[in-house]
């Protein structure tokens, strides 16, 4: 079964997207006053955040991978 080359753009284009958008969200959490307490360690704030993000980059990047080998 072979998949249509619009939808392999779709992948690229979400794995791209995922990886242009989450690393600019990182920068507002690693900002924001919510990710350190007091004492400057990481919050729970930052560290939900953190795994979020990682996870979202890995699928970015699985799902972009993905649309290329299918353009191939």
């Amino acid at each position: 079964m072979e998949l249509p080359v619009a939808w392999s753009v779709v992948l690229v284009a979400t794995g791209a997207w995922n990886l242009l958008i989450w690393p600019r969200f990182w920068q507002r959490i690693a900002a924001d006053p919510r990710s350190r307490d007091a004492d400057g360690r990481a919050t729970r704030f930052r560290t939900v955040h953190a795994v979020l993000i990682a996870v979202s980059l890995a699928l970015g990047v699985a799902v972009g991978v993905l649309g290329v080998l299918t353009l191939l």
